[in-house]
């Protein structure tokens, strides 16, 4: 599972210009965590498995509408359709289906 893992976490710095101690905010652990599981020293416990995939998913639908920069201020701008707060406070305290409503809003063309 380490490579496969590696590209995921690659993947999400790539397109979501996410840096591993940005990566390791939003998953509620440290970087040096992070760069374990990158490394293939450690895997992350299912929970955080789970919401570094969604994390994976919510980039690459972002990236469909914006650059790796764009992206990440996106990611840490307060937002309007979330009652000012931002996207990646939402995925930190585990309420990504919130932001999975914004993101398929943003596909639907409903807000940009």
């Amino acid at each position: 599972m380490s490579a496969a893992l590696a590209s995921r976490l690659e993947r999400i710095r790539d397109l979501g210009g996410i840096k591993g101690r940005d990566i390791a905010q939003l998953m509620g652990t440290t970087p040096e965590t992070v760069s374990r599981w990158n490394t293939g020293k450690i895997e992350p416990q299912p929970g955080r498995l789970e919401k570094l995939l969604m994390l994976e998913w919510m980039i690459d639908e972002l990236s469909e509408f914006f650059s790796p920069d764009e992206a990440r201020l996106w990611l840490y701008s307060p937002n309007r359709m979330l009652g000012g707060s931002r996207p990646a406070d939402l995925i930190k305290d585990g309420r990504i289906g919130e932001v999975r409503a914004l993101i398929a809003r943003l596909r639907d063309g409903a807000y940009v």
